[in-house]
């Protein structure tokens, strides 16, 4: 067994640089997250993921593609996705229709990317729509936790028909709250009761077919005083062991502002690692360090060594295993060959 490899970053540009191939072949590195700073073509993603692949077989190269707003990837024959609201819009009009619908956009949207060699897109979310956050808002399914969960199914089902893991997020729900935690620390001062009845209740009814989860960066403080990605409560107590999760937990990214701020003060990106580590998270994310000289990478990938000689942290060997297992192991069509694909042609469409 391979040591537990909990790092993913990302890379600077449409190419691998020197220091990109250092940092990707040390063995915290567990994958990469490409942004749309890494796009310019088809021709050019493919390249730069077999370099990616080139430095190691086992990298996990991951994106967040979810249709709507957030899709790095949407020129050179990339299909525009409709956010995740207008399959809630549909379900309205007609359940069995949007399901088709939802199955079909996780199909081309994983097809496309794994005719690219990316590997698994975090996707989808599963918070709610509350009408109150403006990071979330129509990136959500629906304001009922049974349309969400089920169009999300039907996505994850259409993801994993071209060969791709899911990601379900923000554990237990970022929809509640106004604030963004991309640069604040979002606060949801609602029960543990209310919340798992509402918010987290997507993650026990799928909690069988669910392949990873990611936590929000907001603090419940009925429930624990730390960001749910930080919290033990949360991972180990309530996700795992009342909700029966059994698959990968990846933190969200580490230099948003809800990750810098622990316990009242500032904290360096290796000792929220660490503390993402320790509460349960098997995977933890940097991203858009890497730019310039990406010191805060070098110092991630050197603190956590040096955390673990310490004894701060110990590698997992299940967490290994559950990072290995979001690999495909199908393999992927050539772009050319998807075109033409029954499949993909009916998927097409299928989608709103």
């Amino acid at each position: 067994m391979s040591q537990h490899a909990p790092l993913i970053l990302d890379v600077a540009g449409l190419s691998l640089s020197a220091a990109d191939r250092r940092r990707l072949a040390h063995p915290l590195t567990g994958g990469v997250i490409l942004f749309g700073r890494n796009w310019s073509s088809r021709a050019q993603l493919g390249a730069l993921c077999a370099e990616i692949k080139a430095v190691r077989r086992d990298l996990l190269i991951c994106v967040d593609h979810e249709g709507g707003r957030v899709q790095r990837f949407r020129t050179d024959g990339f299909t525009h996705l409709p956010p995740m609201r207008a399959l809630g819009e549909l379900w309205m009009k007609d359940a069995l229709q949007a399901t088709n619908a939802a199955t079909a956009c996780g199909y081309v949207l994983a097809a496309e990317l794994r005719a690219c060699g990316v590997d698994f897109s975090f996707t989808p979310v599963l918070d709610l729509d509350h009408g109150e956050s403006g990071v979330i808002g129509d990136r959500a399914f629906h304001r009922d936790a049974r349309v969400a969960a089920l169009l999300a199914k039907s996505l994850m089902h259409g993801l994993l028909q071209a060969g791709m893991a899911h990601c379900g997020k923000h554990f237990p729900g970022h929809g509640f709250v106004k604030a963004d935690s991309h640069t604040d620390i979002p606060v949801d001062r609602r029960s543990l009761k209310a919340i798992l009845a509402d918010d987290a209740a997507p993650y026990g009814w799928l909690n069988s077919s669910l392949a990873s989860v990611m936590p929000a960066h907001v603090i419940y403080p009925k429930v624990d005083a730390r960001p749910a990605g930080f919290s033990s409560r949360w991972l180990n107590d309530i996700l795992r062991g009342r909700l029966g999760f059994g698959g990968t937990v990846f933190s969200d990214d580490l230099s948003m502002a809800g990750a810098r701020r622990l316990d009242g003060r500032e904290v360096s990106y290796t000792e929220a690692g660490v503390a993402a580590l320790a509460a349960g998270c098997d995977l933890v994310l940097l991203c858009n360090q890497s730019l310039g000289e990406g010191r805060a990478v070098d110092e991630l990938l050197d603190g956590l060594a040096e955390a673990q000689l310490k004894g701060l942290w110990q590698p997992a060997e299940a967490s290994e295993q559950r990072r290995q297992a979001l690999l495909p192991t199908a393999q992927a069509p050539e772009w050319e060959a998807l075109m033409t694909q029954p499949a993909y042609l009916h998927a097409l469409g299928l989608i709103p």
